[in-house]
C-alpha cells in the first residue's frame, strides 16, 4: 500500500493562511473574505458529512477525519458568526495599544 493513501491534497493551507493572515492585518476585504471562506468550508463539510455517512466507513483513519471535520466547522461557524455580528472587522487592527495586566504605577508587566 502507498504511504500516500489516506493523505488528500488539496490547497487549503494556503486559503487558511490567507485568511489568518487577513483577520491579523485586517486589510479592507478582510470581512468579505471571512464570510465567504467561511460559507464556502460550511458547505464543503456538511457535504462531506452527507457524503460519509450515507455508507460510512468507521475505520481509525476516517473517525479521525471525521472528528477533525467537526472541529474544523465548529471554527469556521465560529470565523462566521464573528463576521457577520461584530462591524469592526472592517478598521485597521489597532497598533501600539498596550494590552495586558499592568501595576498602579502604569507600568506594563512583561
Amino acid at each position: 500500500m502507498p504511504w500516500t493513501t489516506y493523505i488528500y491534497w488539496d490547497l487549503w493551507p494556503v486559503a487558511h493562511v490567507w485568511l489568518g493572515w487577513a483577520l491579523l492585518r485586517r486589510p479592507w476585504y478582510t470581512r468579505p473574505l471571512a464570510i465567504g471562506m467561511s460559507v464556502v468550508e460550511i458547505v464543503i463539510i456538511l457535504s462531506l458529512f452527507a457524503w460519509f455517512l450515507a455508507d460510512p466507513n468507521w475505520s481509525i483513519w476516517r473517525t479521525n477525519w471525521f472528528i477533525n471535520k467537526i472541529f474544523v466547522l465548529l471554527a469556521f461557524v465560529l470565523v462566521l458568526s464573528i463576521a457577520l455580528f461584530r462591524a469592526d472587522l472592517t478598521g485597521p487592527a489597532p497598533r501600539g495599544k498596550q494590552t495586558g495586566p499592568t501595576s498602579k504605577t502604569g507600568r506594563q508587566f512583561p
